[in-house]
């Protein structure tokens, strides 16, 4: 490194070394970030609430209207508008497929939470310690469904198990139980 070179870095460094020792006009001050209350989750108290699959309904109902209002503009205003064309009936029958679709997939849940995490331990056919569930979507039309994750009461646990239990109607969809295979230490 030549001399210039040298100097030129020791005076930068003097600056920084300067004016990070410069006390700063927010120096006392804490930023931090925080999240908004309704999306605290420590402030919360109660059960958590699943949304349920019926809301889909929703949109389908705002996929009909659309689809009407476009066939209504295409009967009214096809030949005296130069922009409406079979384009309009086009995007009217895929309005349509995709709100049969929304209606179709929208299955109201009646099972919770709490019942799935019984109607799994009643299948399992061992005494469960923890547990948990999961919402999880089977199928074409997205039917909802309880993922159970259980293991046995002892500590550590022997078992653990997995069972699927339909939301809409309480039934065990599937099931699997096995020896654990964890280390537990």
């Amino acid at each position: 490194m030549s001399e210039s070179e040298s100097v030129a870095r020791s005076e930068s460094e003097s600056v920084a070394r300067s004016e990070s020792e410069s006390p700063r006009p927010d120096a006392g001050v804490d930023h931090r970030d925080a999240l908004p209350e309704d999306l605290d989750v420590s402030a919360y108290v109660g059960p958590y609430q699943f949304p349920d699959n019926s809301r889909r309904r929703i949109p389908g109902l705002l996929y009909l209207i659309i689809a009407a209002g476009c066939v209504l503009l295409y009967v009214l205003a096809n030949d005296t508008w130069a922009f409406v064309n079979e384009g309009w009936l086009w995007a009217a029958a895929a309005l349509t497929v995709t709100a049969v679709i929304c209606f179709t997939s929208g299955w109201r849940m009646t099972v919770k939470e709490v019942d799935a995490l019984v109607a799994a331990q009643q299948a399992l056919g061992f005494p469960v310690g923890h547990a948990s569930a999961q919402q999880v979507w089977r199928g074409l039309r997205s039917r909802p469904t309880w993922r159970v994750l259980c293991y046995s009461i002892e500590d550590p646990p022997q078992r653990r198990g997995l069972v699927l239990v339909d939301a809409v109607d309480g039934r065990v969809v599937e099931q699997l139980v096995e020896d654990n295979p964890e280390t537990w230490g």
